[in-house]
């Protein structure tokens, strides 16, 4: 059993909320306390539980005379836009994101479309004992159904200016070159979200895990060990005459991982990658930073650099870039996970606007995936976790001191900077592990890295 609070909302095992039905109540309660007066968005990602919590926090929250909109199985980043254009006090996604199908969880949603940040989750928290004093049927809410909350995302994302200009050049694209799609959305909101935009482009398309079932295939995080099936089906498929392009993304569909037209999965991290490089080529009179958490590859360094733009680095978590790009004014950013954010969009990580500026800039330089990905620097990453109960200062200061002689940030954890290379040491705040994130040129190189530090663990 299990309960997890954070920037990144709330998570819980099923058998957490059998044994302590009142969570969902309390936090339901909370978050009323939270927000200001004003009608509150409701949707989950597909997994079955979302159901029975769906009617929990209907029932708790129209108690406390809230008006509910309910959106059903949407994306994330769905919700947050709807939110925001809707006028909405609030949001609430019901959501364990890529956590396995014995989880779930609940990420809240500001009135302007983004998630809370610590100060706030702190105000959250601080409601949860809190008391309120009403009669009972004193309060009546209402609650409505709204059907179309994808469609207003996808007209949203196709009314961008540099992206509709190019929906005409994507469908030549798409036809000349005989590109196809296969779409993994491990059963949950992404099975309607992606066909649906894909849809706007004339693509043809096969759904692999797309039946909203909420029940997943396998591992619902899109990492390319976990999406065998994904690439196994391209290379089935694979002849002289079709180009299939595979799109994985994860429950609530915030994350976006991309494989070849050789059945090929795409780092992860590449995903933010080509986002930038296709905004800076759409919008080369742009200058505006990107940004990207600490964590992210620096291949993204290298494609910003070619588009004369620097990228700054925020501390981990979807807020945390966006409070960063808020200050520096940034247009595109986004996490090394999958994560796209497009601000003119929304504030939000994206996976259907990290799709749609995939298209454009394969249409934009009219090339397969795989050759564009070939036509990047190549990096190796390595990402472990270990266990760890001792006191993060001590381990960070013996970390410094290891390395008095090179460039260190500490904006999340410590981060040490060498030539061509780095390596990020962060503590969890969940969980008692701590996370080492290393990325170099070559596999020798990063070894080394890494083992300089093993010991001090």
């Amino acid at each position: 059993m299990a309960i997890i609070k954070s920037i990144s909302g709330l998570r819980f095992t099923l058998d957490e909320i059998e044994h302590n039905p009142t969570i969902i109540k309390q936090y339901a309660k909370a978050f009323h306390l939270y927000l200001s007066d004003g009608k509150v968005i409701i949707g989950r990602d597909g997994r079955p539980s979302g159901l029975n919590i769906t009617e929990q926090l209907i029932k708790e929250l129209t108690s406390l005379g809230r008006e509910l909109v309910l959106i059903d199985i949407v994306p994330t980043p769905t919700l947050q836009v709807f939110v925001e254009t809707h006028n909405a006090a609030g949001g609430i996604c019901i959501t364990a994101s890529h956590n396995p199908d014995d989880w779930n969880g609940l990420k809240f949603i500001n009135s302007d479309g983004t998630f809370l940040d610590i100060e706030q989750n702190k105000l959250l928290w601080n409601y949860l004992n809190e008391e309120i004093d009403f009669a009972p049927n004193k309060y009546k809410g209402t609650v409505s159904i709204n059907n179309n909350a994808i469609n207003e995302h996808i007209d949203k994302i196709l009314s961008l200016q540099f992206i509709n200009e190019n929906i005409v050049t994507i469908k030549n694209y798409l036809k000349e070159n005989n590109i196809k799609f296969v779409i993994d959305a491990v059963n949950c909101s992404g099975g309607f979200a992606v066909p649906m935009l894909l849809d706007r482009f004339d693509a043809i398309y096969e759904k692999l895990y797309c039946d909203s079932s909420g029940v997943f295939p396998h591992n619902p995080e899109p990492l390319p060990q976990h999406l065998t099936s994904l690439s196994d089906f391209i290379k089935n498929k694979n002849n002289a005459c079709d180009n299939y392009i595979g799109i994985a993304v994860d429950p609530d569909a915030d994350r976006l991982v991309l494989a070849d037209e050789d059945g090929n999965c795409v780092s992860e991290e590449k995903t933010i990658c080509i986002a930038i490089d296709s905004f800076y080529t759409l919008n080369p009179n742009i200058k505006n930073n990107a940004v990207v958490n600490q964590s992210t590859t620096m291949l993204a360094d290298f494609i910003a650099k070619n588009h004369n733009i620097i990228v700054n680095r925020s501390a981990v978590g979807e807020i945390n870039v966006v409070k960063l790009m808020k200050e520096c004014n940034a247009k595109i950013g986004g996490e090394g996970s999958g994560g796209v954010i497009l601000s003119d969009g929304h504030y939000g990580r994206d996976s259907l606007v990290g799709i749609a500026l995939m298209l454009c800039l394969l249409s934009k330089k009219n090339i397969l995936l795989k050759d564009l990905i070939a036509s990047y620097p190549q990096f190796v990453m390595s990402k472990s976790k270990y266990n760890f109960y001792g006191d993060k200062d001590i381990l960070y200061k013996k970390i410094e001191e290891a390395h008095k002689n090179y460039t260190i940030s500490k904006t999340d954890g410590i981060k040490i900077y060498y030539e061509n290379a780095w390596l990020h040491i962060r503590t969890s705040n969940t969980e008692p592990i701590v996370r080492i994130i290393a990325e170099a040129e070559n596999v020798i190189q990063l070894k080394q890295i890494i083992q300089k530090v093993e010991p001090m663990l």
